[in-house]
């Protein structure tokens, strides 16, 4: 099953690189190494300024990732796991509700994803069997979402 899903990944890829790039860059393309799915992948998500500029992300986006800021600031059982449970839910909800009001397009959508994709491990980590990984993903989830406006407006 990993196998497919692998394999699925370095053909969406393949498809993504065709029909996005134009002729030169796909010139380019061939020449390069073949990369794994995974190089591929992390090649990918690298977060980027828009030209120097911050990108413009939808209403609905930044209020999103607000709301997920302040419920991580208002985060104060850091000793109660089931309360990091509770946190992980209510987080996968707010994120969940920003993926489907999401009406951005083209490169800016693109980065948004490579902004909001890194949170999934974190919520991850918020479940974890030992509570120092809970701690440490909410730190490094708090860090996270306060980069958001470097990258976005």
């Amino acid at each position: 099953m990993k196998k497919i899903s692998i394999l699925s990944v370095a053909i969406m890829t393949s498809i993504l690189v065709v029909s996005c790039n134009n002729d030169k860059n796909k010139k380019q393309e061939i020449a390069k190494p073949v990369q794994t799915a995974e190089e591929s992948h992390e090649s990918e998500t690298v977060l980027q300024l828009n030209n120097g500029d911050l990108w413009m992300a939808n209403a609905e986006t930044t209020e999103g990732i607000q709301n997920m800021s302040q419920l991580v600031t208002n985060f104060t059982d850091t000793e109660n796991t089931e309360a990091y449970r509770e946190l992980k839910t209510t987080l996968e909800a707010e994120f969940g509700t920003i993926i489907s009001k999401c009406t951005m397009t083209g490169e800016s959508h693109d980065q948004l994803h490579n902004y909001l994709l890194p949170m999934k491990p974190l919520f991850k980590d918020l479940a974890a069997e030992d509570l120092a990984t809970r701690k440490s993903g909410l730190e490094k989830l708090t860090k996270h979402l306060s980069e958001y406006s470097a990258y976005f407006k």
